[in-house]
């Protein structure tokens, strides 16, 4: 070997090439049958935190149907619930942690079967029943004209600039811009740990290069403001399934730094702000819980919680997701205003009746119609193709914010 040849080999073997960082590994924990139920009670918890935000954390509507500021009604309350809105945050961590797990091993036909028949059963009745209670006491929420109803059955009201009858179906635009991203650029070639982390590191910089760009349509390509979260929830289910190396906790870091920045930027205002004053201290560590709750779980530190109620809790959540904001205020403006009910009863009496129709809705749509609809998709794919395949269908644990796969 010569001098120069010796002077570099100590320095080679200090700075190893990046294809060994990302060279493939076998996982240290191989999948389980069973779901990882702590995250359905994660999932439950984020939808609460949600609804307790917007039946007690803001103004507007919903102080119509309490006839007052619910920041008088509720003052203590009040104060924690105007946290309450990080719980989408929190779903974006949880998503991409279980998108990862369930599309592990599918081909991109499967994905994407399994994702459209989890939403739009639940959905579309969602949308029927907030129609329903526009028409019945408009004075709440008023409905919305025919064709605008129309669009919002495809989920695509938002790009298209058509008022949403769900208030939260905000969201779901997000995260169906995430699978497809996720979708296209991971799982069409297969998902692997160097895909995924490749993917996560590149979402990284094309979000802060969006920033700088600061245009419309790369924002919402990109998602510049909740693709931290999407991309540690990624790297945290990388580490459930590899193991901690110190490459998937800096993208974890990374992500969590550029997430508080972001919650902290759309949610905090200096200055006087009424009854619902957010500290960005608290915006921050409300983000760090929610990070710090999904690498419980990636780590194995919940494997105590194995409580079924959880998966019931984590059926529930999707349907209750749905409804919850516009059903609500219509349930407050009757029990409160029209039948003299106390405060504190009309609201719990609500979030109960909310979760018995979200059971409702598991019960006799998801669960019938759900299958259906999925053996439904390929069926159609194979007779264009000739009739051929079985139609197998794959299933797994995959809690997440539209629940399983």
């Amino acid at each position: 070997m010569s001098t120069a040849d010796q002077a570099m080999a100590p320095s080679a073997a200090a700075n190893p090439p990046l294809n060994n960082l990302l060279a493939e590994r076998p996982p240290v924990r191989p999948r389980r049958d069973s779901r990882l139920r702590a995250l359905d009670g994660l999932r439950l918890l984020a939808a609460l935190m949600v609804c307790m935000y917007h039946f007690t954390g803001k103004n507007g509507e919903v102080a119509d149907s309490w006839d007052q500021s619910p920041g008088a009604m509720f003052p203590t309350l009040s104060q924690l619930s105007t946290y309450g809105s990080l719980g989408v945050q929190f779903f974006f961590v949880i998503s991409g942690f279980v998108i990862c797990m369930s599309s592990w091993g599918r081909s991109l036909g499967d994905f994407f079967r399994s994702r459209i028949s989890r939403l739009y059963p639940a959905y579309w009745v969602a949308i029927a029943m907030v129609t329903a209670a526009a028409v019945l006491l408009p004075v709440v929420v008023a409905p919305v004209r025919p064709d605008e109803l129309l669009v919002n059955l495809t989920m695509m009201q938002q790009p298209l600039g058509a008022p949403r009858v769900l208030g939260v179906c905000w969201t779901l635009w997000v995260e169906l811009k995430f699978y497809a991203l996720f979708a296209l650029c991971v799982i069409w070639k297969g998902v692997t740990y160097r895909r995924v982390v490749t993917f996560c590191i590149l979402w990284t910089l094309a979000g802060a290069f969006a920033r700088i760009a600061d245009s419309p349509l790369t924002d919402e390509l990109v998602m510049r403001d909740h693709a931290p979260f999407f991309i540690g929830g990624l790297a945290l289910y990388l580490i459930h399934r590899f193991g901690s190396d110190l490459l998937l906790w800096g993208i974890v870091g990374m992500s969590f730094l550029l997430g508080q920045r972001y919650a902290v930027m759309t949610l905090w205002h200096p200055g006087e702000q009424g009854d619902f004053y957010r500290s960005p201290y608290v915006v921050q560590a409300v983000v760090l819980l929610a990070f710090a709750s999904v690498a419980a779980v990636a780590l194995g530190w919940t494997r105590w919680a194995d409580w079924r109620w959880l998966t019931v809790a984590g059926a529930l959540t999707y349907p209750f997701y749905l409804i919850h904001e516009h059903l609500g205020w219509f349930f407050i403006r009757v029990l409160h205003r029209g039948l003299g009910l106390g405060s504190w009863p009309t609201l719990v009496l609500s979030v109960l009746s909310l979760l018995g129709l979200a059971w409702l809705m598991h019960r006799f749509v998801e669960k019938p119609f759900g299958p259906k609809l999925k053996r439904a998709l390929p069926a159609v794919r194979m007779e264009r193709a000739g009739g051929r395949g079985g139609g197998v269908e794959r299933t797994g644990p995959t809690p997440s914010l539209t629940g399983r796969s």
